[in-house]
């Protein structure tokens, strides 16, 4: 994949090293805020907003995990490890990751708001770049997608 502008939609080696660095840093950022300094803001939670506070922080995990996967799929496309088409197909895509609750969001400290927008916003820009990149394959039989949704949903997370 070349780096130019007929190519919309479609990720370069450029901007798969952009969001794979954006997306380590969020992930260091949402562990030292989840993980230890956002310790004593949860004690401060009522125990409803401390439940959704555990829960968002498991929401910004996955959603980041999931876009470190997929560029890692992307990467391996673009140093020959897989096939264009072998990275398109059910299983390497990017995973699905649940929406925050809005409700909850906003019960939640600052640092914690913060976090889990920049992860449903990075997600939103990396899922933008999968969907693009769906057309292009053929269609794949119905036994074959329904295999690997299953194997997705058993094996690969939500």
């Amino acid at each position: 994949m070349e780096d130019s502008p007929n190519n919309e939609g479609r990720i370069t080696p450029r901007l798969i090293d952009q969001f794979y660095t954006e997306a380590m840093l969020l992930a260091d950022e949402a562990r030292a805020y989840f993980d230890e300094e956002g310790r004593d803001d949860r004690q401060t939670l009522e125990p409803f907003a401390r439940v959704g506070f555990a829960c968002e922080s498991l929401k910004v995990t996955t959603r980041v995990m999931h876009i470190v996967a997929w560029l890692l799929t992307q990467r391996a496309i673009e140093s020959g490890e897989l096939t264009q088409i072998e990275g398109q197909r059910p299983e390497r895509r990017l995973g699905k990751a649940n929406e925050s609750d809005p409700k909850v969001v906003g019960i939640l400290p600052e640092k914690a708001q913060t976090l889990i927008r920049q992860s449903s916003e990075l997600y939103e820009r990396v899922k933008w770049f999968d969907e693009g990149q769906v057309s292009d394959v053929p269609a794949q039989s119905p036994a074959r997608a329904l295999m690997g949704r299953l194997e997705r949903d058993l094996f690969g997370g939500e």
